[in-house]
C-alpha cells in the first residue's frame, strides 16, 4: 500500500517539475531581444518592398492650347473643333498606368482622363513560358500590332498626334483580344526579330462586339544597331483581315463609269448581301532609322498602308462604336466598300546635345483611290466628301525641360482634295482647316 502510495506521489513530482520546465521554455521563447524584434521587422519589409518592386505607376498628363484657321472645323489634331470656336484650351491625354511585372507574369491597367470622360486604354494579363522565355500570351484590351506609328505611346510620340490615315484606320489604337508574341530574350542575339498575331473583336476597344466577325492583325518587324550604336533601323510588315456585318442588302463596292462621262458607284441589292461580312482587309510596311551625327540624332520613319475599308456614305473610320453611334453605324445603314491608300514621314532632327528638337511630318490619306477631282460629287455617282483625300504638312518644335516636361510647337497645314461636282461649296476650294498647337507634357 506505500509503495502504490509512494508511486503516485513519484508521479505528481515528476509531472509538476516537467510542466513548470516547459511553461519556462516557452515564456523564454516569447521574451523577443530588441535585436530580435528589429530582424523581423526588416524582414517584413523587405518581403513587402519585393512586392512594391514589381509594381511600376507610371503616367502623363498632355495640356494644350490650340488656334484653327476658322471656326468649327473637322480636324484630326485632337478632335473636330466646336461650333463657333476656334481656339481652345484642352486636356489632350492624362494617362495614369499599373504594371505588375513578375518577371514571366504581367498584369496592366491604364486609365486615359480628359476634361469630358475618363476610359480604359489597357486591361490585361501576360503570361511568359518558362523555358526559352521567348513565347508570350496576352488578353484584353491592349494596343493591336499593326505598323509603327498606332503602337507607339502618345507620350513618346514626336509630334502631337497620329496621321490622319492611323486615326481613321486604327482608332484608339487598341482592340479587345488575345495575342501571340514571339521574341527572344534580349540576351540573345536573336532578339531583334518580333512577330506578333492576335485575334480581336474589331471594335477598336470602345464597344462590345456586334457581329460574329472576328479580325486577325499580325505583324513582323525587325530591329537592329550597328556595331558602334550610331546607326539603328527598323523595318516591319503587318497585315490585318477583318470584317464588318453588312446591315441591309444595298452594298456600294464596284465603282464604274456612269452616263455622261462619270464614276460612280454601282449598287448591289441582291437580298443575300444583309448580315453578310464587309471586308476590312489592311497591308502595311513600316521602316525607321536614326544615324547618331556630330551635330544630333537624325530619325527619318516612313509608313505606308493600303486596302479595302467598309464603311457608309458619311465615313471610312473603322467602328468604335458601331452599334452605339447610331448616325454612322446603325443598323439599318447602306455599306461602302472602298479601296485606300494612305502613307506618313518623318523627319526628327535632335540639334546636337542640347533639350531642343525639330519635326517635319507629311501624310496623307485617300479614302477612295478609284476617283479624283471633280469625278467626286457627280449626280447619281454616290460618291461625296467622304471620298476626298486629305493631305498634311506639319512643322514643330521640341524642348525637353527636364526629365519630366517636354513643351511642343506644332503646326499643321491640311489640305483637301477638291471638287466643283460636290452640294458643299466650300469642298470647291481648300478649307481653312491649319491648325497650331501649343503643348505641356508631364511624364512621370
Amino acid at each position: 500500500m506505500n509503495s502504490k502510495r509512494n508511486f503516485i506521489l513519484t508521479l505528481v513530482c515528476f509531472v509538476a517539475i516537467a510542466s513548470s520546465s516547459i511553461f519556462q521554455l516557452r515564456a523564454q521563447e516569447t521574451q523577443e531581444t530588441p535585436l530580435d524584434t528589429l530582424t523581423r521587422s526588416v524582414h517584413k519589409l523587405q518581403d513587402d518592398f519585393a512586392i512594391f518592386k514589381k509594381l511600376k505607376v507610371s503616367g502623363y498628363i498632355q495640356a494644350q492650347f490650340q488656334i484653327a484657321d476658322s471656326t468649327g472645323i473637322a480636324s484630326y489634331a485632337g478632335g473636330n473643333f466646336a461650333a463657333n470656336v476656334d481656339n481652345r484650351f484642352l486636356i489632350r491625354r492624362g494617362r495614369i498606368k499599373f504594371n505588375y511585372d513578375n518577371r514571366l507574369t504581367q498584369y496592366v491597367l491604364q486609365f486615359d482622363a480628359n476634361q469630358t470622360e475618363i476610359r480604359t486604354k489597357e486591361a490585361y494579363v501576360k503570361f511568359t513560358e518558362p523555358w526559352l522565355e521567348a513565347v508570350s500570351l496576352q488578353m484584353g484590351i491592349f494596343d493591336v500590332p499593326f505598323g509603327n506609328e498606332a503602337p507607339v505611346s502618345s507620350g513618346s510620340l514626336e509630334s502631337p498626334e497620329r496621321g490622319r490615315m492611323s486615326q481613321i484606320l486604327l482608332p484608339n489604337e487598341n482592340d479587345i483580344g488575345a495575342m501571340l508574341t514571339f521574341q527572344m530574350p534580349k540576351t540573345s542575339r536573336f532578339n531583334f526579330l518580333k512577330f506578333e498575331a492576335g485575334v480581336f473583336n474589331g471594335t477598336a476597344g470602345k464597344a462590345v462586339d456586334f457581329d460574329w466577325k472576328k479580325d486577325f492583325i499580325t505583324r513582323l518587324s525587325i530591329n537592329k544597331a550597328s556595331k558602334s550604336e550610331k546607326i539603328k533601323y527598323g523595318v516591319g510588315v503587318s497585315f490585318y483581315d477583318g470584317g464588318v456585318r453588312q446591315a441591309n442588302k444595298y452594298v456600294y463596292s464596284k465603282i464604274d463609269s456612269l452616263s455622261g462621262h462619270h464614276y460612280g458607284f454601282v449598287i448591289d441589292s441582291a437580298s443575300t448581301n444583309k448580315g453578310q461580312i464587309a471586308q476590312r482587309q489592311y497591308m502595311g510596311v513600316d521602316a525607321q532609322v536614326s544615324f547618331d551625327f556630330p551635330f544630333g540624332i537624325t530619325t527619318l520613319k516612313a509608313e505606308y498602308i493600303q486596302g479595302v475599308q467598309p464603311g457608309t456614305s458619311s465615313t471610312t473610320s473603322s467602328p468604335s462604336a458601331a452599334v452605339a453611334d447610331a448616325s454612322t453605324y446603325a443598323h439599318t445603314a447602306d455599306t461602302y466598300i472602298r479601296k485606300f491608300n494612305g502613307a506618313y514621314f518623318y523627319f526628327i532632327q535632335n540639334i546636337f546635345q542640347t533639350k531642343h528638337q525639330i519635326v517635319v511630318k507629311y501624310d496623307w490619306y485617300d479614302p477612295n483611290t478609284k476617283v479624283s477631282g471633280d469625278q467626286l460629287g457627280a449626280s447619281s455617282s454616290k460618291l461625296s466628301a467622304t471620298d476626298i483625300k486629305y493631305s498634311t504638312l506639319g512643322l514643330g518644335y521640341n524642348y525637353k525641360f527636364d526629365n519630366n516636361i517636354k513643351i511642343s510647337l506644332y503646326y499643321d497645314m491640311v489640305t483637301n482634295e477638291t471638287s466643283k461636282n460636290l452640294v458643299s461649296k466650300a469642298l470647291w476650294k481648300d478649307i481653312p482647316d491649319n491648325v497650331f498647337t501649343v503643348r505641356f507634357q508631364y511624364k512621370f
